[in-house]
């Protein structure tokens, strides 16, 4: 860094060198409206102000790090899954319904837009998948991460009859996204309500 600023996970710095300073934000750097939002919505984030001269290096549990390039649209990422944002990128929060439901995250989730990278967190490296009208896309939710791009989800279910009985594939529900953009899944899958059916 050269004087500007990194809005990161609290607590996840694990060295820098230089000078840097530490601030801890409200509301997921959000401000109160933020702060508001948040505790309404289920959708926690505590995030620090990072700003000083030289480098500083971030972590969270030995998880992998993708950093995602904004050029003035929107990602929409799980807040567990978002380690850092250039300060100039706007984050908030967006209703995500039954995907959201179905991964044991809530209804809503964490957007992040504008000009600047991000650092996502995923178990393993995460995968980059385009979704395009030609080629639709279906995700466990227990995989995804995060996504980018005009793309629309819907929450499909594969319960059945059997299901019910432990018969069961072990996927009974899946996100589909049609559109263009981008998903990103990581190569595990965490514990989801969807895993146990």
């Amino acid at each position: 860094m050269t004087g500007d600023a990194v809005k990161a996970k609290n607590g996840s710095m694990v060295a820098y060198d230089g000078q840097m300073a530490f601030k801890k934000l409200s509301g997921g750097g959000e401000g109160l409206r933020g702060m508001v939002t948040r505790r309404l919505t289920g959708e926690q984030m505590t995030v620090m102000e990072v700003k000083g001269q030289g480098t500083c290096w971030f972590a969270d549990r030995a998880s992998e790090i993708n950093l995602v390039t904004l050029r003035g649209d929107k990602l929409w990422v799980e807040s567990s899954n978002l380690l850092a944002t250039d300060a100039g990128l706007r984050t908030g929060t967006a209703f995500t319904g039954l995907r959201g439901a179905s991964q044991g995250n809530g209804l809503f989730t964490t957007t992040v837009e504008g000009h600047g990278q991000a650092a996502v967190l995923s178990d393993g490296p995460a995968v980059v998948l385009r979704v395009s009208p030609q080629y639709p896309l279906t995700v466990d939710p227990g995989a995804y991460i995060a996504h980018q791009g005009d793309v629309r989800q819907s929450f499909q279910s594969g319960v059945t009859f059997r299901t019910l009985f432990g018969e069961g594939g072990g996927e009974a529900f899946q996100i589909r996204f049609e559109g263009e953009g981008l998903v990103y899944v990581q190569p595990s899958e965490r514990n989801t309500i969807a895993g146990d059916l």
